[in-house]
């Protein structure tokens, strides 16, 4: 019972995995305290030069203006219920799992099957009491004896076959419910692994900017103290998301295993019940019948229990698979879903987006005023930057975007940051000592790794800022939920549905199975019939012979007498 009780928050807990582990990856700080996704990841406090012009880009205030105005109550029509904690009055909060009356309102979907397991449970066992203690029950009378047996028998074979069939619809519901639980609980895990193994290549290419000694020259120093702690954020987060993932899974599954092992047992217990039942009413143990009436009166309680449980169950399923399809609709609303993923709005992204954009450009900007003034310059000796570079000029780095940030191709001339390192290792040379070129080429090792380490960070902030602002500004999270509702919400409640039904008819079964063993198994026997019907008539027989014997005797007595 607990397991199965605790099927529901499990339910919960993968749906909500994504939006809640997400939702971690901007909230944890080495430190412990909580921050805002864009400051953490691409905004004021790790990367200085985003801090003047970012500084305004923080989580949104309220709606975007082309989003609707007002709070957006999700699943409103399907969550208009009585509200028990409000005095059966209509609850019109929509879908909110941090509201009391919300989980009152859904509560109340089950209480009539749970009001029917209460009188099922006091009525059958009053009746139950009365039979043994005060020698009350029904009998089939003697006059149209046969055919009320034949009603009888009939009745039992039909409500013995609804009950098998509840348990063949249990099994079969069950199994399939636990393979789409699963198969759903699978692919919000890949969604949270994609999350992890995305901030894991960022921060694995923003750890080579570690080892830019150049950017004490042509960069800010304070730029690469921002980007290792923006490092530490980003594996933090990582290693979080990484760890509530794996247990919350580790969990979830131990939970629908113990749901799954539960259901199977109800199962196969019911069924035995109404088949060794079946077979001792027919055969008439009085006595044994009981055992099985007393065993099936408390486990129709609670198949009952179990009825009303996953009744409420699939509404909240259902509730929350709707609520988050409105969501996917306007995912800026004020919504209940705000609380948990407070989504930044498009002004927003767009504008993170093209300071992601801006520090691409100012890498691309220092790398090549490097290879302008330094390597392909020809400097004399004694001159600072000489270090006897010599041989072909280096291509530039390729400029990924335009003047007005659009994505622009590279020409011939240029490389991009992706086959860069390859080019530009042919145009290293070996160094001395002193770190001077002894043969052609126009950059040392030291000054080729550092020049490898800021296109490294430039590709990480050209290829990996949308993937993370597809976090911060919920795109990640829709294409999520939309997936979940249109591919796993209509498979779950249908799957539901078959458990409800082969628990509902289990129990009403099994519950019209008790009433007639009881009956059937109280039927008169053909013994007792025969025995009722022939015995007085030996009785007289026998009676009739002695006193024949005895006059018979008499004479006798008397003709030797005369």
């Amino acid at each position: 019972m607990k397991a199965l009780l605790s099927s529901g928050v499990s339910l919960f807990l993968f749906f909500f995995t994504v939006l809640v582990s997400l939702r971690s990856v901007s909230g944890f700080s080495p430190s412990g305290s909580t921050r805002h996704p864009i400051k953490i990841i691409l905004g004021e406090e790790n990367l200085g030069p985003w801090k003047n012009q970012n500084a305004q880009a923080a989580l949104a205030p309220g709606p975007d203006t082309d989003s609707p105005q007002g709070t957006l109550v999700l699943a409103a029509n399907r969550t208009k219920r009585p509200d028990i904690l409000s005095g059966f009055r209509k609850y019109r909060g929509g879908w909110d799992i941090a509201n009391q009356h919300y989980w009152a309102s859904v509560g109340f979907t089950g209480a009539a099957v749970f009001i029917l397991a209460v009188l099922w449970f006091i009525s059958f066992g009053l009746a139950l009491v009365v039979h043994l203690c005060c020698g009350w029950g029904i009998n089939i009378k003697d006059e149209g004896s046969n055919r009320s047996q034949r009603i009888c028998l009939i009745l039992l074979i039909v409500f013995t076959c609804a009950a098998a069939t509840g348990c063949i619809l249990l099994s079969v519901g069950q199994d399939k419910f636990h393979g789409e639980a699963l198969d759903t609980l699978h692919f919000v895990v890949n969604q949270s692994d994609y999350t992890v193994q995305t901030l894991r290549n960022v921060t694995e290419y923003l750890s080579l900017a570690k080892t830019i000694n150049v950017a004490q020259i042509l960069l800010p120093s304070d730029v690469m103290e921002d980007i290792d702690s923006l490092n530490v954020d980003l594996n933090t987060a990582a290693n979080t998301l990484s760890e509530q993932t794996d247990e919350n899974s580790v969990k979830i599954r131990r939970v629908f295993n113990a749901v799954r092992s539960a259901l199977i047992v109800v199962a196969a217990v019911m069924l035995l019940l109404a088949l060794i039942g079946l077979i001792l009413s027919i055969l008439g143990h009085q006595h044994a019948i009981l055992i099985f009436v007393f065993s099936g009166w408390l486990l129709v309680a609670i198949t009952f229990i179990l009825c009303g449980v996953f009744m409420i169950l699939n509404n909240a399923i259902s509730d929350t698979c709707m609520a988050m399809e409105e969501w996917v609709e306007n995912p800026h609303a004020e919504s209940a879903l705000s609380n948990i993923l407070p989504c930044v709005d498009q002004r927003t992204t767009n504008k993170t987006l093209y300071q992601s954009k801006q520090v691409v450009t100012d890498i691309v900007n220092v790398v090549n005023q490097f290879i302008y003034t330094g390597a392909n310059a020809n400097p004399t000796q004694g001159n600072p930057s000489y270090y006897n570079q010599s041989g072909p000029s280096m291509p530039p780095l390729c400029y990924p975007f335009d003047s007005q940030f659009q994505e622009r191709q590279c020409t011939t001339q240029e490389v991009s940051s992706t086959n860069a390192s390859l080019v530009w290792k042919k145009y290293e040379c070996e160094v001395s000592e002193l770190g001077v070129c002894t043969t052609t080429g126009r950059v040392t090792p030291q000054i080729y790794s550092q020049l490898v380490a800021a296109v490294n960070e430039s590709y990480a902030l050209e290829h990996y800022a949308p993937l993370l602002l597809s976090l911060q500004d919920c795109n990640f999270v829709r294409d999520t939920f939309q997936e979940i509702t249109s591919s796993y919400c209509s498979p779950l409640n249908h799957y539901l549905k078959i458990i409800n039904a082969g628990l509902g008819l289990i129990s009403v079964g099994v519950l019209l199975c008790l009433v007639l063993w009881i009956l059937y198994a109280n039927r008169p026997r053909r013994e007792e019939v025969f025995a009722k019907l022939f015995l007085p008539e030996k009785l007289k027989n026998r009676f009739s012979k002695k006193r024949n014997n005895s006059n018979s005797t008499s004479s006798t007595a008397a003709a030797s007498a005369v």
